[in-house]
């Protein structure tokens, strides 16, 4: 009697042991899919642009989707690789196939003679480039696009002028308006520490907010900056965006794709009211959003805060169409 109950007791653990076997490689499998990473040759107006890819190597089908930096920082801002604050990676682990495009000049990307030449409208073909190249691989007619910053302009002005290849558009902090007359004179901007911290929320005495922005997080994107966009930027896009605050930048009334407009209440770039005024300009309201979240910033897709909402936002807007 004792060496069968014995037997049911070794048989037990033994199942037990199983089940958690089979339980540690199901998670294993779900959570450690490996992200590729590589990138693509793609030229343009002999300048070489970089266009770098990010897909989860789980054998699925995955959606592709741009993103679209700013001035001054090239697209390196999406991948802060520190805990889950990486937005490419998220993206690619939810089912898109990930692209991340330095405009000429910026970043990775080849070096240009003069800075003022890529502005928002030199951008937004350089985005066309970077899009057909994307379709052709995909055979796709049409894709998902994010653009950050001076990327709602380049994007804007890029699905404005080529409809049928904008899936859905995320305009991110987009700059609606001028943000106010300044003579740029110099064709490149000199990169700076605090240019490369000024996105981050401030407290009063002028210092980086650490109750909204881990530290680490704004050691990694500045350090970043350093390391891909080093001491220069062209200032094209800059000059763009440093006119009268009557000038409207991004020509929503001419977006025919459902967009999503997505704004911290406390971006320093464009307001709340700016926003509404473009999202009521969209020809597509109906499948079109616009999102203020109370108390985000320009660097929302980094704040404690407010980073997990901000995707979570973007990816329920993608996932409707």
């Amino acid at each position: 009697m004792k060496g069968l109950l014995s037997a049911r007791k070794n048989l037990a653990w033994l199942g037990l042991f199983i089940c958690l076997l089979l339980n540690l490689l199901c998670l294993s499998s779900a959570q450690g899919a490996e992200i590729l990473r590589e990138t693509i040759p793609l030229e343009r107006n002999e300048v070489p642009l970089h266009l770098e890819r990010y897909i989860e190597q789980d054998g699925k089908t995955k959606r592709p989707l741009l993103f679209v930096h700013g001035v001054t920082f090239s697209s390196h801002e999406f991948d802060v690789d520190y805990k889950d604050y990486s937005l490419a990676r998220y993206f690619a682990k939810h089912g898109f196939e990930v692209w991340l495009l330095d405009i000429a000049g910026f970043g990775n990307s080849g070096s240009v003679k003069d800075g003022f030449m890529p502005d928002s409208d030199y951008a937004s073909e350089d985005i066309a480039s970077a899009v057909r190249l994307i379709l052709e691989r995909n055979n796709l007619a049409s894709l998902d696009i994010l653009g950050w910053s001076w990327g709602t302009v380049t994007s804007g002005r890029f699905a404005a002028k080529h409809p049928e290849m904008v899936h859905r558009l995320v305009l991110y902090a987009p700059i609606v308006a001028g943000l106010g007359e300044q003579e740029v004179k110099e064709p490149f901007n000199k990169n700076t520490w605090e240019g490369a911290a000024s996105d981050f929320q401030r407290k009063a005495d002028g210092s980086i907010d650490f109750d909204i922005v881990e530290k680490p997080v704004a050691s990694t994107y500045i350090d970043n900056a350093w390391h891909y966009d080093k001491d220069t930027s062209p200032n094209g896009g800059r000059r763009d965006l440093l006119v009268g605050r009557s000038a409207r930048l991004i020509p929503t009334e001419s977006i025919k794709a459902p967009v999503l407009i997505i704004v911290g209440s406390k971006d320093p770039y464009v307001s709340p009211d700016l926003c509404d005024e473009a999202y009521r300009t969209l020809p597509n309201r109906t499948d079109s959003e616009l999102i203020i979240l109370d108390g985000a910033a320009h660097a929302m897709l980094m704040e404690r805060p407010y980073y997990k909402l901000f995707r979570e936002s973007v990816l329920n807007f993608l996932n409707k169409g």
